[in-house]
């Protein structure tokens, strides 16, 4: 089993970070139906696609009254084919780059970046 199964980012715009996330991963988030959710204090979640039963975790923006979103101890990795090129849809998409494409030896490369809600990301790619 993996270490991590599950995955969320607190935002403060739901919107804002969509089109950051769709813009920089090229990709589209779908809403995610939590059973109670008007109860849950207006809970609100954007699920990144993916398959469940497939390797690596999933996961999803949420946006909660309350809730704080940006920098916390939490770092999540996106794997990307080239974390290089997709580097480059960050600053576009609103986001800012924290420190570029960078080698970790035989674990591949790494870019470190803030998204438009203040949490700093990571991006993954062997290439």
């Amino acid at each position: 089993m993996n270490s991590v199964g599950w995955f969320e980012l607190y935002v403060q715009d739901m919107a804002r970070a969509r089109a950051f996330y769709e813009a920089v991963f090229q990709a589209k988030l779908e809403p995610l139906v939590v059973p109670g959710d008007a109860a849950a204090g207006g809970l609100e979640m954007l699920q990144f696609s993916g398959d469940m039963d497939a390797y690596g975790a999933n996961g999803a923006l949420c946006r909660m009254p309350g809730v704080p979103s940006g920098p916390g101890g939490t770092l999540v990795y996106f794997g990307c084919a080239d974390c290089g090129e997709t580097a480059t849809r960050i600053e576009p998409a609103g986001g800012r780059i924290h420190r570029p494409k960078m080698a970790i030896g035989e674990y591949g490369f790494i870019v470190l970046a803030f998204d438009t809600e203040g949490n700093m990301i990571g991006l993954h790619s062997m290439a």
